[in-house]
């Protein structure tokens, strides 16, 4: 009878995939040695594998670009970046790198435009959407840009206060998008996306206030449903609606030539995942070609806005399980060294699953299990994987340490947990580690960021002021012959 772990997965699902093998009973992601970063760099660790950031620019491209040759579509297609997935400078320089351009959400957004414009790593003809609520102070830095020369800077609107405002400071022409606001599935509280404006009031706006504009030009129709791309009635006939209005506004403003159809193409979050991202994409380029051509007018050039499908599968979070409690006869509660309510919020905030795989002792009999984090908070817990409603585990051993890993958890956890400041129960913030690859293939690592001390926890506080330095470390090691499964 079989009943290692590795047994379990052999016998579920496809095994080995392509960012997972195994050396021995140890797990490698992306060919890179899980538990020797942990004896390295210790744990709890988070690391950023760059490279995967510009390895999925290239499949999106690929599938837009492999639909449009089959459909004949006469359109472009432009890839944007997301900032607020994860606003760090080694994503944004990776995405700049590979040719994308970005989306911004916020005035800050565009202070990292400013900043990568001073050092050289953005050009002022770069491509950047400002989508999100104009405040005073976005609006300030979008005037601002302009002046730098950003020709290319193109607002989205949102609604017609923030339209009024922008006007105001623009005395030279300016290309701006609209944002439709979509409506939301039954199952919300609210039948309406609070963002953009609605299906019914978008060609009266354009013809009352953006028409008569002589500096005002609208060059896009931004559309976005919440849900993400997804095969599900809701989502095409939103498009369809959308479709509607763009074929209806294009016959009197021959300016609009983009569609911005959003991001929202999913992440693997299980071995078991599937999508189909070919037929997706080819089953979108062809409703919005059909319907232009329906229409009779030219189809627009496309742009979408990937951020969680940019930056996502770059990221991992590795932990040590540090003790396992027994409440009752079945309940066994592995404990981690962090917390899950910090580190992975969403995976407490709306529930979201990543994918989870112990990094040692896969030839080991395993358990179900429950995990928890650190803190004393009744809702800091991972409980169930979507593919089997559980967690099961190698046997925890208390005199051999189990480590696990997160997977895919590049974008927003690290905005939304909090890089650095103070988190609950004063959980300290991980050891962040960037890897990449140098010209031979051969693995580059640099501490981005070191765990935070009581020092530092402490000065936030008020009670000191004492911060230590951020160590740093830009050693390379060989990558290892490729692993051979070993079963045992």
């Amino acid at each position: 009878m079989k009943l290692q772990y590795f047994d379990l997965v052999d016998q579920t699902f496809e095994w080995p995939q392509p960012e997972f093998d195994l050396n021995n009973d140890e797990l490698q992601f992306h060919g890179i040695p899980m538990m020797e970063l942990i004896e390295r760099f210790g744990s709890p660790l988070r690391i950023t594998y760059l490279p995967k950031i510009g390895e999925n620019i290239r499949l999106a491209r690929g599938w837009f670009r492999d639909a449009m040759r089959k459909l004949n579509y006469p359109g472009a297609y432009h890839y944007c970046y997301v900032t607020k997935s994860s606003h760090f400078r080694h994503v944004t320089e990776e995405v700049i790198k590979h040719g994308a351009h970005l989306e911004t959400s916020s005035a800050f957004d565009l202070d990292i435009v400013n900043s990568l414009f001073d050092h050289g790593k953005l050009d002022n003809d770069a491509t950047i959407i400002c989508n999100g609520f104009k405040t005073d102070g976005y609006i300030e830095r979008i005037v601002n840009l302009r002046r730098l020369g950003f020709d290319h800077l193109l607002p989205v609107i949102d609604n017609q206060d923030e339209y009024t405002r922008l006007a105001q400071h623009i005395d030279a022409p300016i290309e701006v998008g609209i944002r439709i606001a979509t409506e939301e599935e039954p199952k919300f509280a609210f039948y309406t996306s609070r963002l953009g404006i609605g299906y019914q009031r978008i060609a009266g706006f354009y013809e009352n206030h953006v028409k008569p504009n002589p500096h005002m030009q609208l060059k896009m129709l931004h559309f976005f449903c919440n849900t993400g791309i997804r095969d599900t009635a809701y989502y095409w006939n939103e498009l369809r609606k959308t479709m509607r209005v763009y074929t209806e506004l294009r016959k009197v403003c021959p300016t609009l030539t983009a569609l911005n159809i959003g991001g929202g193409l999913p992440t693997k979050n299980s071995l078991a995942f599937e999508y189909d991202y070919t037929y997706m994409i080819e089953a979108i380029l062809e409703q919005v070609q059909l319907a232009c051509e329906e229409a009779g007018v030219p189809a627009p050039d496309i742009y979408t806005e990937f951020g969680s499908f940019t930056v996502a599968e770059a990221g991992a979070t590795l932990f040590k399980v540090i003790h396992q409690k027994r409440q009752n006869d079945r309940e066994k509660w592995n404990l981690i060294d962090s917390s899950f309510m910090t580190t992975l919020p969403d995976s407490w905030a709306i529930n979201k699953r990543f994918l989870m795989l112990p990094l040692n002792r896969w030839n080991d009999p395993y358990e179900r299990v429950f995990l928890g984090g650190l803190t004393c908070d009744s809702d800091d817990y991972y409980n169930s994987e979507q593919h089997l409603n559980a967690i099961y585990l190698p046997q925890f051993q208390q005199e051999n340490p189990l480590y696990i890993g997160f997977f895919n958890t590049g974008a927003y956890q690290d905005n939304i947990g909090g890089h650095g400041g103070v988190h609950h129960c004063l959980i300290p913030g991980l050891k962040h580690v960037l890897i990449d690859r140098d010209v031979d293939d051969s693995l580059k690592f640099e501490v981005f960021s070191d765990s935070q001390s009581a020092e530092q926890v402490l000065s936030l506080l008020g009670y000191t002021t004492k911060d230590d330095a951020k160590p740093q470390d830009n050693e390379k090691i060989q990558p290892k012959s490729k692993s051979n499964i070993t079963r045992p």
